[in-house]
């Protein structure tokens, strides 16, 4: 376990890095937790590259775990508009951080021995598409109201264009594309780290 601590802690960081950033909007459609959030798929990836498929497993509920932490002291603080996370966005948070991970050290599992990119990227995005669907169908789809009908998300389903120039789809689409589009993003620039990190762990084991 003790190998595993880095990860471990590069987890936690993240995760509480973001539940924290995501109160901080950037513009319409982000928050500041967008941009952050991502890194917890490399931190995954890394760890999973480098001591297997159980142990990158043992850092997503390490994590999971934090999230949830996270989310029970987030209901206990009161905003404007009531509690800084309320039941939906948690049970979404939680159930698409969980599912998410998982797939992402699965299906890169499987491609491990593909081209050095192939894993990383295709796990984070298979991951990263689930979970940015869970999350926003689950906290803010009005298909799902009846998980906590006392909470008023009907804001989220308003109609506005999609991303400000698309057609008229609900508020909190537009919102899931966006933070979509972002974690493709880091996605994407993530692999020079990752390249970097994974050849040094192998320059350091010859």
């Amino acid at each position: 376990m003790k190998k595993l601590l880095p990860g471990v802690i590069a987890m936690a960081v993240i995760v509480v890095a973001s539940n924290i950033l995501v109160q901080y909007p950037i513009g319409q459609w982000l928050t500041w937790g967008a941009f952050s959030y991502p890194f917890a798929f490399l931190v995954s990836e890394l760890v999973n590259r480098f001591y297997g498929l159980a142990a990158a497993r043992r850092v997503v509920y390490a994590g999971f775990v934090v999230g949830l932490i996270c989310s029970a002291i987030g209901t206990q603080i009161m905003g404007e508009f009531g509690p800084l996370v309320t039941m939906r966005v948690a049970l979404g948070s939680g159930l698409a951080f969980l599912v998410g991970q998982l797939l992402d050290v699965s299906v890169f599992d499987k491609l491990r021995r593909a081209e050095w990119w192939r894993a990383p990227f295709l796990s984070s995005l298979v991951g990263s598409s689930i979970d940015t669907v869970l999350f926003f169908t689950l906290a803010f789809s009005s298909a799902f109201i009846w998980l906590e009908p006392a909470n008023d998300v009907s804001w989220a389903a308003g109609q506005v264009p999609l991303l400000g120039a698309g057609p008229e789809v609900p508020l909190w689409v537009s919102l899931a594309v966006a933070d979509w589009c972002v974690k493709v993003l880091v996605d994407l620039l993530a692999l020079m780290p990752f390249r970097i990190a994974v050849a040094k762990y192998a320059a350091r084991l010859a």
